[in-house]
């Protein structure tokens, strides 16, 4: 996974905020020129990215992506601020007076690759990935160093988050580990 310029990380922040800006003001973001202003063979690239708002500092506003690699990172950025601020389904879509308060985060993933046991997840270095039957949960690397979780107890709750018993990951499960370079305002 080729790390991201700091001129690339700028460009990416701006474009969500812009694209998150322009669908408040009623625009087209993508006919915005921020899109144009930057261009690098990493941008191009396809990869994973979850676009992350949070409001006053550390209250979770919006958190949507996609963890395989569908489309190109700028796209990709594009989608997922308009899916974190307007279609989290856990939150109300954004309004134009939340804008100034939010803060945007953006983690650009690596591809997953299974693990074989809960002995292979490092805390704060890697997302993880909960399969088991039709139920899928994944957290961040952030997420379990954020609140303060060891490895078993963030399986737990990421079993939780999958509609399964706290326990669910220790039989039939399948593990798999992610990292991601995560940056913000």
């Amino acid at each position: 996974m080729a790390a991201l310029t700091q001129d690339e990380k700028k460009y990416l922040l701006r474009l969500a905020r812009e694209t998150i800006k322009s669908l408040l003001e009623g625009e087209n973001p993508e006919s915005k020129s921020t899109y144009e202003e930057l261009s690098s063979k990493t941008l191009e690239e396809n990869r994973g990215v979850f676009v992350t708002l949070h409001k006053n500092e550390h209250e979770l506003r919006g958190c949507i992506g996609y963890i395989l690699p569908m489309m190109p990172l700028k796209q990709a950025v594009i989608e997922n601020a308009r899916n974190s601020a307007f279609r989290d389904p856990r939150f109300s879509p954004l309004k134009k007076e939340e804008l100034d308060k939010i803060k945007i985060e953006i983690s650009v993933l690596s591809v997953p690759e299974k693990i074989s046991g809960i002995s292979d997840f490092r805390i704060g270095i890697d997302g993880i990935i909960l399969k088991k039957g039709h139920n899928q949960a994944v957290f961040l690397p952030q997420v379990a160093p954020e609140q303060g979780w060891d490895a078993e107890m963030t399986m737990q709750y990421l079993s939780m988050k999958a509609g399964l018993s706290p326990n669910a990951w220790k039989d039939g499960s399948t593990l798999e580990t992610f990292q991601a370079e995560v940056f913000g305002e």
